[in-house]
């Protein structure tokens, strides 16, 4: 079970984070994923990360982190051999995912209507920055570029920090998680066969459900609140004697349990704090006032008190430091390979954020240098050992 996708093939045109990290969802889930990269260059993610040894290498720290499991052959798409041997790669293809810029795959000849002629039953998804149509259609589109047309970054931050980029490539990422949903609940279509159009600003937009809700239906004009919670009080990030402590303290008796445990029954009886729209309207004084208090003990000592009490808390941690915690160490959740292909070093990451029947789905084999499947992959298709030679001589693979 913690390999539901097996059988399935998928062929990943995709490049750096978006179309890479759906890719990276469902070989996990147990699809051969073949990835399908330029000639003598690869995934432009080979050449990007903090190690420039590793990009000059070809594998590339934001290579690594999302490619683990997948096969690589190359394949220049612009030569009629090279478009020929894709085609008979989609005949044995379940999925087809790309993340060209729309209309690129128009001009190579090989568009949805094309490769359906050859395999009816293929679920070709698209991901773009806007869609596959629209005004906007024609812009190019990156991570922070979609954070800031989505109204994201407009929101992130205080009054005076936003608009602010959030820490890590969220647009990205969701837009590949959306297009993973996607391409999993086509695989369970019958009869098979669809385009799916996934545009990074809709699936972001869709993960702000609160934020769009309370503007569409409540009229309210989203706000930048940092690190307060807009719908409650208390609820946010507090200083304490060592640390920033999350508390959200929701619940009125979670307000009044918080209220008895740091010995402030005075503001229970406060009119200012009396109702949670007393509360919210008073919110700054109200944090100020908890601080005297939380202040007299650390972060991790406050987390573990409150949360025996049933009042949500949480340290605000680093990331070594959620990683390197008895948490996540239990949970299995990291992968570790040997040196792959063309790296130096063992090299640790992440799988994916499930268990099935309380199991980590996991791959086998670490990242794959550009090309390495090649024998594998064409000698499937019926080509031999001098056709290769002949074809890599041409640039066609």
């Amino acid at each position: 079970m913690t390999t539901p996708l097996a059988g399935i093939r998928v062929l990943d045109l995709t490049n750096v984070l978006a179309g890479p990290f759906a890719c990276h969802q469902l070989v996990h889930l147990g699809a051969e994923v073949i990835k399908v990269e330029a000639v003598g260059r690869g995934d432009l993610a080979r050449n990007l990360g903090s190690d420039p040894a590793l990009n000059e290498a070809g594998m590339g720290i934001s290579f690594l982190a999302q490619n683990a499991g997948k096969k690589s052959v190359s394949l220049n798409l612009k030569d009629p051999r090279g478009k020929d041997l894709l085609f008979q790669l989609v005949e044995t293809a379940d999925v087809l995912v790309e993340n060209f810029r729309p209309g690129v795959m128009d001009r190579l000849g090989l568009d949805y209507p094309t490769l359906k002629a050859i395999k009816p039953s293929l679920i070709y998804c698209a991901i773009s920055g806007f869609g596959q149509d629209g005004p906007w259609v024609g812009r190019p589109a990156y991570d922070q570029i979609i954070q800031g047309a989505s109204g994201l970054m407009s929101i992130t931050g205080d009054a005076t920090s936003a608009p602010l980029r959030v820490g890590s490539p969220v647009a990205d990422t969701v837009g590949g998680l959306t297009a993973a949903m996607a391409i999993s609940a086509a695989l369970n279509a019958r009869p098979r066969g669809c385009m799916i159009d996934v545009s990074m600003l809709e699936s972001v937009l869709a993960t702000m459900g609160w934020v769009l809700s309370n503007h569409l239906i409540g009229g309210q004009e989203p706000a930048a609140n940092g690190n307060e919670n807009p719908t409650s009080a208390p609820s946010g990030t507090f200083q304490t004697g060592e640390g920033l402590l999350n508390i959200a303290a929701n619940k009125d008796e979670q307000w009044a349990m918080l209220c008895q445990h740091l010995g402030r029954e005075d503001l229970l009886a406060h009119p200012n704090y009396r109702t949670r729209e007393d509360r919210k309207a008073n919110r700054h004084a109200l944090r100020t006032a908890l601080e005297t208090t939380l202040r007299t003990k650390s972060a991790l000592v406050w987390e573990a008190e409150l949360n025996a009490l049933g009042i949500p808390s949480g340290a605000v941690l680093t990331v070594p430091q959620v990683l390197q915690s008895d948490h996540l160490q239990s949970r299995d959740f990291l992968e570790d390979f040997p040196s792959p292909d063309g790296v130096d070093r063992a090299i640790r990451v992440v799988s994916t954020g499930l268990k099935i029947n309380g199991t980590r789905p996991k791959v086998e084999t670490p990242p794959p240098a550009l090309g390495a499947d090649e024998a594998e992959i064409w000698g499937g298709l019926g080509l031999d050992a001098a056709t290769l030679d002949r074809l890599r001589k041409d640039g066609v693979l």
